[in-house]
């Protein structure tokens, strides 16, 4: 059985894409960071849809962390699925902070740095020995960072999300020598739990947003989960380096 790692996966397009994963008959490690129980209800939704899951804590923003955190995916996997290697990695887990560029604290910027940057990097370095040749990485993007759609107050977020643009390019091109895939997916506006429920709080802008996009409505979570799960099966066996804008044609 394959197996996949899915970090930030106790909501929104990290649980959606660890179950859509499960669905194909994947085995997934998903980690959560201040939500336990978020990830606990994604590993109750894969089994009882017959799929095996595994819930780990982790910041992806304390790289201190991530030797442990191999050591520990490691013994999942001999134990749950008898392997010594997984398949699938999706760089997904982060958080949203928005503030002009006049008002942005180096603490606001470092810490999307160590999250959306620094943490995909370290912990794909990390894991790159426990990985199956032939598998697939999957960043999660945002399509903030595009240059045609620049909204004020997302600098700092943006910066570090189009760093991770060409993060994986890089990844694709230092890891086909192994057979290893790495794509991007870069996310529309999103019904998810980001910047502090900020849909939940602020329902009066999805109107707005909907009125954008060429297809009418807002994103649900399952509407990109859908696609890390196609981009890292072998359907995607011949896409590699791309950056997959997943909006319904936001601003098109």
């Amino acid at each position: 059985m394959k197996v996949a790692i899915v970090t930030g996966a106790s909501s929104g397009i990290g649980q959606s894409a660890a179950i859509e994963i499960a669905k194909r008959g994947t085995g997934v490690i998903l980690t959560y960071g201040n939500n336990p129980q978020g990830g606990l209800e994604t590993v109750a939704a894969i089994e009882k849809e017959g799929g095996t899951a595994v819930a780990l804590p982790l910041d992806v923003g304390e790289t201190g962390t991530f030797a442990a955190f191999r050591d520990t995916v490691a013994a999942v996997l001999r134990d749950t699925w008898q392997r010594d290697t997984f398949d699938y990695l999706v760089n997904n887990a982060g958080f949203a902070q928005t503030s002009l560029i006049e008002d942005t604290t180096e603490e606001t910027f470092d810490r999307l740095m160590r999250v959306l940057l620094k943490g995909p990097y370290f912990l794909t370095q990390r894991l790159l020995p426990l990985m199956a040749d032939g598998g697939a990485i999957v960043n999660t993007s945002s399509s903030s960072a595009a240059t045609a759609s620049p909204e004020p107050g997302y600098s700092a977020y943006a910066s570090m999300k189009g760093g991770l643009d060409v993060l994986t390019r890089y990844m694709a091109k230092e890891f086909s020598t192994r057979g290893i895939r790495v794509n991007a997916v870069s996310p529309g506006s999103t019904r998810t739990r980001i910047a502090d429920d900020a849909f939940t709080r602020f329902p009066e802008v999805v109107p707005t947003l909907a009125a954008k996009t060429a297809l009418g409505r807002v994103g649900e979570p399952g509407d990109i989960g859908a696609m890390i799960a196609t981009l890292v099966s072998d359907e995607s066996r011949w896409v590699t380096a791309q950056n997959i804008e997943v909006s319904g044609g936001y601003n098109l």
